[in-house]
């Protein structure tokens, strides 16, 4: 398969704290979205860089998910996959450190054993989780 590239961007205007920016993406899927330090920082309406991380990783674990599942000859009926992303203020400025990953799915002919470790599969494998240099944890729950 050859290169494949999306692009996102963010326009910033003024100071860190009284300054206002929006980001949006190729697809258009977000349209000059609104963030700024209080929707990042103080837990105001709008959108903020970490939230954006942790869809970015639900959705790629999830496809991942998908996948090895499909590779072992099983087919979810649903997968709902929460990334909790951790902002932290380090002695060298702010990092992301963590990314918690909460899965619930509905795997028909699979048991738990077997859906752990094809979820862990998923979680080291996916092309998000192998960027972040945070430590990447999973709680995976097979739903009946």
């Amino acid at each position: 398969m050859s290169e494949i590239k999306k692009t996102a961007s963010a326009v910033w205007e003024g100071g860190l704290k009284d300054g206002k920016g929006t980001i949006s993406t190729e697809s258009n899927s977000l349209r000059n979205n609104p963030y700024g330090f209080n929707t990042r920082f103080e837990n105001q309406p709008g959108t903020n860089p970490e939230e954006l991380i942790g869809a970015a990783h639900a959705g790629c674990f999830s496809m991942a998910l998908s996948m090895i599942l499909g590779e072992a000859g099983l087919t979810a009926d649903r997968i709902d996959t929460i990334a909790e992303v951790t902002l932290e203020k380090l002695s060298d400025g702010f990092a992301i450190t963590k990314v918690h990953l909460i899965l619930k799915a509905k795997v028909p002919g699979a048991d738990k054993a077997k859906f752990e470790e094809l979820a862990n599969k998923a979680k080291a494998g996916c092309p998000v989780s192998k960027v972040l240099k945070a430590q990447i944890s999973l709680d995976a729950t097979l739903v009946d």
